[in-house]
C-alpha cells in the first residue's frame, strides 16, 4: 500500500495540486487584468465625460442640459463596457477550473443571434438615438421637422422622438426611421418674409419704410430683446402676377421668430396704410377678341345725378 501511494497516488496528487495552483494563478491573473481594465475604463470614460462637457459648453450655454446628456451617454457606455469585461473574465475563469465553456459560448451565440434577428429594429433605434443625442442634433423644447412633420419636441430617448404639432396631435418617431431632421430653433432662429407691394410703388421707398419699422421694433422694450440683429432686407425677390415681392429676414432668439414676425407684420401694415403703400390684390385683364364689338361702360351714379 505504501509502495502504491509512493509510486502512483503521490505523483498524481502532486500533479493535481500543481494544476490547481496554476489554475488559481491564472484565475488571479485574469481577475487582476479585469480589475485593471475596469479602472482604466472608468478613468477613460471620466476623461471623455470631461472633454464632452467642455466641448458642449463652447457650443451651448445650457450647462445643466449638457451635463445630463453627457452623463447619460457616458453612463450607458460605462455599463456596456463593464458588463463585457466581467463576462469575459468569468468565462475565462470557468475555463481555467476545467469547465467546458463551449456550450456556454454556443448558447450565448444562439441567444445573441436570436436577439439580433428579433430586436434589430430596436438596436437600430438605440444606436441612432445614441448618436443623435451625442451630436446634440435636437433637444427637448426645440421646434423640429421630422420626416416632414413639424412640432415641438416634448421627449427624446434612445429609442424615440416625441413631437406635438400646433393642433395638439402627438407624433412618435422611432429613431431608426428618422430620415430627415430639421431643427428650427438651434442656437438662433429666423423669420423670413415675402412682402408684396403693387407695381406702381417705389421699391426703394418701401425698403426704407420696412427698415424703419424694423428699427422701431428692435427698440421696443419687450420685443426688441428677442431680436439678435437688425432686420435684413434682401431686396426685390420676384415679380408676381399683381405684386412685386421683397424678401426680408429677422434673426431672433430660438423659438421667438413667430412672435417677433407677427408683431413686425402688424406694424408694417399700419405703416403701409399711413404711407399709402398699396398691398395689392389679384388683377385680371379680360380680352374679348378682335371680332367682338366694344362694350359700352356706363356710370350709373352719374346718369342718376343728371
Amino acid at each position: 500500500m505504501d509502495q502504491f501511494f509512493t509510486e502512483q497516488l503521490a505523483p498524481f496528487l502532486a500533479h493535481k495540486s500543481m494544476a490547481m495552483l496554476e489554475a488559481s494563478l491564472r484565475i488571479l491573473l485574469i481577475l487582476t487584468v479585469g480589475y485593471v481594465a475596469v479602472r482604466a475604463l472608468r478613468f477613460g470614460l471620466t476623461k471623455l465625460e470631461h472633454v464632452l462637457l467642455t466641448w458642449r459648453e463652447r457650443e451651448d450655454r445650457e450647462h445643466i442640459a449638457n451635463e445630463k446628456r453627457v452623463k447619460t451617454l457616458t453612463g450607458m457606455l460605462r455599463t456596456i463596457c463593464l458588463t463585457l469585461v466581467w463576462v469575459i473574465g468569468v468565462v475565462m475563469s470557468l475555463d481555467q477550473i476545467g469547465l467546458d465553456i463551449t456550450p456556454i459560448l454556443a448558447g450565448a451565440g444562439i441567444v445573441g443571434l436570436a436577439v439580433g434577428f428579433g430586436a434589430q429594429n430596436l438596436v437600430r433605434d438605440v444606436i441612432n438615438g445614441f448618436f443623435m443625442i451625442l451630436e446634440n442634433q435636437i433637444r427637448v423644447g426645440d421646434v423640429a421637422i421630422v420626416n416632414g412633420t413639424g412640432g415641438l419636441v416634448e421627449a427624446i430617448t434612445f429609442r424615440t422622438i416625441t413631437l406635438r404639432d400646433l393642433s395638439g396631435t402627438v407624433h412618435i418617431f422611432p429613431n431608426g426611421i428618422v430620415t430627415t431632421l430639421a431643427n428650427m430653433t438651434k442656437e438662433w432662429s429666423a423669420y423670413v418674409m415675402e412682402i408684396g407691394v403693387a407695381y406702381k410703388e417705389d421699391t426703394d421707398r418701401v425698403v426704407t419704410i420696412m427698415r424703419e419699422v424694423g428699427k422701431d421694433l428692435q427698440q421696443d422694450a419687450n420685443v426688441g430683446k428677442k431680436m439678435l440683429e437688425p432686420i435684413e432686407i434682401m431686396g426685390v425677390d420676384a415679380f408676381g402676377e399683381s405684386e412685386v415681392v421683397i424678401k426680408a429676414r429677422i434673426k431672433t432668439l430660438p423659438i421667438e421668430q413667430w412672435s417677433v414676425g407677427r408683431e413686425y407684420r402688424r406694424r408694417l401694415k399700419k405703416a403701409f396704410d399711413r404711407e399709402n403703400i398699396e398691398i395689392p390684390f389679384p388683377h385680371r385683364t379680360l380680352y374679348m377678341g378682335e371680332a367682338s364689338p366694344p362694350w359700352l361702360v356706363k356710370n350709373i351714379a352719374s346718369s342718376t345725378a343728371s
